[in-house]
């Protein structure tokens, strides 16, 4: 959370399973419980901008705040509070925007590079050079096993480089903002995918605890998709609404039956995720051929390509003519079997499924970031005007969300306030 209201909170954040907060402040960091609700952790050391857990432990990566004396958004700390002992410091060569961590791997994200570490000893196993990312649009899966990172880029992906009249002005021309995703496996520190997840630019990512789902949304903000990973096929297609909003946070649920997505709206969607391919719910979305990856076969194993997403883009470069002709194919196939329309019926099924429950939040004009409970059917938001608010989903029937408890993240001595 970077955008904030509240002049002593600078960060908020869950942990990677959503039974903790942490905060940072102009003095310090804290550590808040989620259920039941309570300060555990406190630390007046010099104003921190990210203050990251890992999960439960007591492994913190801190960052200090721009623009506050004595502190460095350069500096990465890794601190453990339970001995209360400085683990390392890290110094980059320009601000740190965020930071990811799983049990086996740390990810310092930069405007322009992405730091990879092994977090058991701290050594640097790669670096990503990436076009500028102000924002820090990454996700970081929970899993060890399935440990991808997906990361925006800018460059058109391959399959649009084939499309005609398009190549020349794509190779001579500064490459301008796509909705493409590149997945990432920190294991083998290859590219294992591309995915064309939108037309317009990226604005927000999520990977489940499994490591096996990725939600993206675009700039516009209007709907969200989620993808396989590492085969990067489209599992479902979500309408948040028809008008644009600037998209904070998504967030799958432990087991990844539910997607909640914030946005500048001040609401919170909720969305089901139905049975997968074959379940019959209309909250699955078909995929058309061309909407899905790249080539996921190429990714279908696990492996990557050597050499970065410029080698994955080459690669793929040689093999446009297969992929056009494969798509051209495919698509008037399709076109011949329906007779050139589609029954009300099967065009309803391709159409995104709007949210199955929903909530306002009862401040306008904040960010914030949203969770859902690992142990009860309850959506967790934090605002950027430090407050926790607690509501509760009615798994049968949907509809608005009913808000149950309210708590400042700043005051001490917090006070709940029941509806």
């Amino acid at each position: 959370m970077t955008e904030r209201t509240s002049t002593n909170m600078l960060f908020a954040n869950f942990n990677q399973d959503f039974t903790c907060i942490s905060v940072g402040t102009r003095k310090g960091y804290s550590i808040t419980n989620c259920d039941p609700f309570g300060r555990v952790y406190t630390m007046n050391d010099g104003a921190k901008g990210i203050v990251e857990m890992l999960f439960c432990t007591s492994l913190m990566a801190l960052v200090g705040a721009a623009d506050q004396p004595h502190s460095s958004p350069r500096k990465l700390q890794i601190v453990n509070t339970k001995r209360q002992s400085m683990i390392c410091e890290l110094l980059f060569p320009s601000s740190i925007l965020a930071v990811k961590l799983n049990r086996k791997t740390l990810v310092i994200v930069l405007e322009v590079e992405i730091y990879i570490y092994d977090i058991s000893n701290m050594r640097l196993l790669h670096v990503i050079e990436t076009t500028p990312n102000p924002e820090a649009i990454v996700a970081l899966s929970p899993s060890t096993d399935n440990s991808y990172l997906a990361y925006s880029t800018p460059v058109p992906s391959p399959t649009s480089l084939t499309q005609p009249n398009s190549g020349q002005q794509a190779t001579t021309s500064a490459p301008a903002q796509t909705g493409d995703v590149v997945l990432f496996s920190t294991k083998t520190r290859t590219v294992v995918n591309v995915i064309q997840a939108h037309k317009s630019p990226i604005s927000c990512l999520a990977i489940n605890q499994t490591g096996t789902m990725l939600a993206t949304a675009s700039d516009k903000g209007t709907v969200i998709r989620v993808w396989s990973i590492p085969g990067a096929e489209k599992l479902y297609q979500f309408r948040r609404g028809t008008r644009e909003a600037k998209i904070y946070s998504i967030n799958f649920n432990a087991v990844s039956t539910l997607l909640a997505v914030s946005s500048a709206h001040d609401t919170v969607h909720i969305f089901k995720l139905g049975p997968q391919k074959g379940g019959g719910e209309k909250t699955q979305t078909p995929a058309s051929p061309e909407s899905a990856s790249i080539d996921s076969r190429d990714s279908s194993n696990g492996a990557g390509l050597e050499g970065g997403y410029e080698a994955f883009v080459d690669k793929k470069k040689s093999n446009s003519v297969s992929i056009r002709r494969r798509s051209l194919h495919l698509t008037k196939n399709l076109t011949s079997s329906v007779g050139g329309y589609l029954p009300s019926a099967f065009t309803e099924v391709w159409e995104p499924s709007r949210d199955f429950a929903f909530l306002r939040l009862p401040t306008s004009g904040t960010r914030c970031v949203v969770a859902l409970s690992g142990t009860m059917p309850q959506v967790m938001v934090l605002s950027s005007d430090g407050y926790f608010y607690s509501y509760s989903i009615d798994l049968e029937n949907g509809g608005e969300c009913s808000l149950l408890k309210q708590y400042s993240l700043l005051d001490s001595n917090d006070e709940a306030t029941n509806e």
